[in-house]
C-alpha cells in the first residue's frame, strides 16, 4: 500500500497533468473559429469540434470510472503490481477506432462540443483530486488490459494530448 504522502503526491500530479493537458487543448479550440473546428476533413474523419466532443464523453467515463459511479473498479490482489503506465502506453496502436458511443454526433458545434468538454474538464480533475488511497491501485479491465485507477488519470492526459496533436493538424 503507498504512503499518504505518496498518494497526496500522485493524486496532486495526475490532476495537474490532467488539467494543464486539457487547458491547452481547450485553449487551442476557443482560439480557432467555428468554421475551422466544424469542417470535416475533406479525406473524412472528425472535425475538431467532434474531436472536442469524444474528449468530453471520454472524460465523463473517465471520471465514472475514477468516482465509482460506474462500478467497474475491482480491488487489487495482495500480490498485485501496478503495470508501469509507459508500458501500457506502448500497447497503444497509431491509429485507435473509439467505440460507436464515443463518436460524435453529426454536426456537432464548436459550442456544444467546448460546453460538454469544460464540465467533463471540471468533472474529472475533481474525480481525481478525490481518489481516496484506498482506491488509487484498484483495476478496471481496459481496451489495453488492467489500468489502476490512478492511471485512468494517466491515460485521461495522454489521450486530451492526442487529440489536442490532431486538432492543431486540423486547425493549422
Amino acid at each position: 500500500m503507498m504512503s499518504v504522502p505518496d498518494h497526496a503526491r500522485r493524486v496532486a500530479a495526475t490532476a495537474d497533468a490532467f488539467e494543464a493537458s486539457m487547458t491547452r487543448f481547450l485553449s487551442r479550440v476557443e482560439q480557432a473559429t467555428d468554421a475551422a473546428a466544424e469542417r470535416v476533413p475533406p479525406d473524412g474523419g472528425w472535425s475538431v469540434a467532434g474531436i472536442v466532443w469524444h474528449v468530453a464523453v471520454t472524460n465523463e467515463q473517465f471520471a465514472a470510472l475514477v468516482d465509482g459511479s460506474v462500478p467497474l473498479a475491482i480491488a487489487p490482489e495482495a500480490d498485485f503490481v501496478e503495470t508501469p503506465f509507459s508500458e501500457i502506453t506502448a500497447l497503444v496502436p497509431d491509429k485507435l477506432e473509439a467505440p460507436d458511443t464515443f463518436h460524435p454526433p453529426e454536426g456537432v458545434t464548436r459550442a456544444e462540443a467546448l460546453a460538454r468538454a469544460r464540465a467533463s474538464h471540471a468533472r474529472l480533475a475533481q474525480a481525481l483530486r478525490e481518489i481516496p488511497e484506498s482506491r488509487g491501485l484498484w483495476s478496471v479491465n481496459s481496451i489495453l488490459g488492467p489500468v489502476t485507477v490512478y492511471q485512468v488519470g494517466d491515460w485521461a492526459s495522454a489521450h486530451v494530448a492526442r487529440h489536442n496533436a490532431q486538432a492543431k493538424r486540423l486547425i493549422g
